[in-house]
């Protein structure tokens, strides 16, 4: 397999990925405050949206370097 063909195979997959996942979700925990030997932290859920354009063009970029990879020169 040529570099071309491993990374559309790598671009139809995030986009297909993306496409069924929607969005990306993680915890990040701030320190808030520390007094002497006590500290306070706070966790926020926070998310990444992925928009399905992405993952559409992703998926449509993958095709077209799978179809450019394909043809002998």
């Amino acid at each position: 397999m040529t570099i071309l063909r491993v990374l559309a195979v790598v671009f139809i997959l995030a986009g297909s990925l993306g496409l069924a996942q929607r969005s990306i979700d993680y915890t990040k925990e701030t320190h808030a405050a520390k007094l002497g030997p006590i500290e306070f932290s706070v966790k926020e859920k926070e998310s990444i949206v992925i928009p399905p354009w992405l993952s559409g063009s992703a998926i449509a970029l993958g095709v077209v370097l799978l179809l450019v990879g394909g043809k002998k020169r």
